[in-house]
């Protein structure tokens, strides 16, 4: 199938998701006909469940271009923003914001919603350059991915530090670092689209450098690529598509890891085509997720972060599995 019809095929399944998400709530199903009849029906199907699903797929979508991003930057298939310790140095700086600001995740004003997404992703380019540092560069795989982990778990040690020494955000922090939806809201929506424009553009301009890159840094070098400036713009782009997902919706793992693996398994090709279709595999996966999430426990919702790293985790055993088998 070409990269045009599966990219149909996903813009399909999230419009038909986004619309049983408006029908999960935590009671259970709700037809949202006849809600502008009923101002609480209205309420909640446009002030809770309309940003909540299109927020998630927004966090998703970021979620997915970054892994796409440092899949291809760093040639390494198993480089996303959670294993490079990005996703971490993102939730520190939402957790030096939130005590410094005094305020909590869960607040809704859009200028707290911008002030997080800044410090998410000052603290996610700082992440980014320390596990570059540690690993010497992107040339050794093994030792790249070990310098993410160790700085992942320093920075995720230094955000729990921070939640003891401010206790009055530690509850909602709790939640934060779990990966919840349920603090998107409009501002949030309004905070990530923009974002999320500005990104894939970043990334589509860098994709021909991609493909170049792919085929080695002499080869790149000698087809007129800009080593350098490409490494910066990309960096760049998946420090901001990480640290304004995570200001939104918390650590969420593995959503950038697989949404890459899921297009290049179907639709070999391009850079171009990977990066856009992976964003809209991450969208659908989180949506996906967020739903299930909503009803699996219901009244009560499960954090999606914790369902998308169990799913993540299984998708990883069963392509290690096949990995192994093919061998």
């Amino acid at each position: 199938m070409s990269a045009w019809r599966w990219g149909g095929v996903l813009v399909g399944l999230t419009v038909a998701l986004l619309g049983v998400s408006l029908m999960a709530g935590s009671t259970g199903w709700s037809v949202p006909f006849g809600a502008e009849h009923d101002a609480l029906a209205r309420q909640i199907l446009w002030d809770i469940r309309a940003p909540r699903g299109l927020g998630a797929w927004l966090a998703g979508a970021l979620l997915g271009l970054a892994g796409a991003v440092a899949q291809g930057l760093f040639r390494n298939p198993l480089a996303d923003p959670y294993l490079l310790g990005s996703s971490s140095g993102a939730a520190l700086g939402v957790a030096a914001c939130l005590a410094a600001l005094g305020v909590g995740p869960a607040a809704t004003g859009w200028a707290v919603r911008l002030g997080l997404t800044g410090a998410a992703f000052a603290g996610s380019v700082l992440a980014v350059l320390l596990t570059l540092t540690l690993a010497r560069g992107v040339q050794h795989t093994l030792r790249l991915l070990l310098a993410g982990v160790v700085v992942g778990v320093v920075l995720g040690a230094c955000s729990a530090l921070t939640m003891l020494l401010v206790p009055d955000i530690m509850r909602a922090m709790q939640a934060f670092m779990l990966g919840t939806t349920g603090f998107l809201g409009w501002s949030a929506v309004q905070v990530m689209a923009p974002v999320c424009a500005l990104t894939l553009c970043v990334a589509w301009g860098g994709a021909r450098a991609l493909d170049a890159l792919s085929l080695g840094d002499a080869t790149a070098r000698s087809l007129g690529v800009r080593m350098g400036a490409v490494r910066v713009w990309l960096v760049g782009a998946m420090a901001l598509a990480t640290g304004t997902a995570v200001a939104q919706a918390g650590l969420i793992s593995f959503v950038g890891l697989v949404a890459p693996h899921l297009v290049r398994g179907r639709v070999p090709g391009t850079q171009g085509a990977v990066l856009m279709l992976s964003a809209l595999a991450g969208g659908l996966l989180l949506l996906a997720a967020d739903t299930v999430a909503r009803l699996v426990i219901a009244p009560q919702e499960l954090p999606v972060g914790v369902l998308t790293a169990v799913l993540g985790g299984i998708y990883l055993l069963w392509r290690m599995h096949r990995m192994e088998a093919s061998a």
